[in-house]
């Protein structure tokens, strides 16, 4: 079983982000950078497969920047077998086709009986790079699940939805998502750490993918207007007379609250 799990490099979640106001980009220079924990758990679906099935062969692939090498040496660390990356100054601020195109024909290149990705990153928050994939890879997506079964040449998981929950499966070769449900991801110990170093990593050009780099710089969408988020504004507070209750229920009436 070959398993492709997609990482992506982000600002530290926890850590303050600061948006470009000229480009309309992440400013990823103003934090530290960090391995996107639903990438983790995407790893650690692949990583828990594979303890119990010999044979399985996890590599990461992601589309980032040179300096992003110390991020993916931590998916090896944890386990997985290999490394692709991506790496092309015509994708700096590439959109969600675009990324998805570029990495869709990484995936081809490299072969694959599943693709393992989380639902939606936490710096762009697109949700959508999954289903393109899939969408240029012909094969059916699983989506937003917080369970995941490989067997009999399927995958299945479960699906949260209003009122319920759905059982989905499809048909092996497939793309699935998953949501941050899924178990936390392990550490990375020490013999994987040193392990990691001597791992392969393969770099790729868009000239390598055959992905049309004079296209590429085409934006495939356009930022009409950006802006920073406003300061947080005192709230309102209401002093109670004796008619505190019909001040705060004539609040949440103009707000449309009630």
């Amino acid at each position: 079983m070959k398993l492709i799990v997609l990482v992506k490099e982000v600002p530290d979640t926890y850590g303050d982000r600061t948006l470009n106001l000229e480009t309309g980009l992440a400013d990823r220079g103003a934090s530290e950078s960090v391995l996107d924990e639903i990438s983790e758990r995407a790893l650690e679906v692949a990583l828990s497969y594979a303890d119990g099935h010999e044979g399985t062969e996890i590599t990461v692939l992601t589309l980032a920047p040179e300096g992003a090498v110390t991020t993916i040496r931590k998916a090896l660390a944890m386990g997985a077998h290999g490394a692709i990356q991506i790496v092309d100054e015509a994708l700096q601020g590439a959109d969600l086709t675009l990324t998805a195109e570029a990495l869709a024909a990484a995936i081809k290149r490299a072969g694959f009986d599943l693709v393992i990705a989380g639902n939606s990153s936490t710096d762009g928050s697109g949700g959508m790079v999954p289903a393109a994939i899939a969408e240029h890879l012909s094969v059916p997506l699983v989506s937003r699940v917080s369970t995941v079964e490989v067997a009999d040449g399927a995958v299945s998981g479960v699906r949260s939805v209003d009122g319920g929950v759905q059982q989905v499966r499809a048909a092996l070769p497939a793309v699935v998502s998953i949501t941050e449900a899924l178990p936390d991801p392990r550490f990375p110990n020490f013999k994987g750490i040193m392990a990691a170093k001597k791992k392969p990593l393969e770099t790729l050009t868009l000239a390598d993918l055959a992905v049309d780099a004079e296209d590429a710089t085409v934006a495939r969408s356009i930022m009409l207007t950006v802006a920073e988020k406003p300061a947080r504004a005192a709230g309102i507070k209401i002093s109670d007379e004796g008619d505190a209750g019909d001040k705060l229920a004539d609040f949440l009436a103009e707000n449309r609250l009630v």
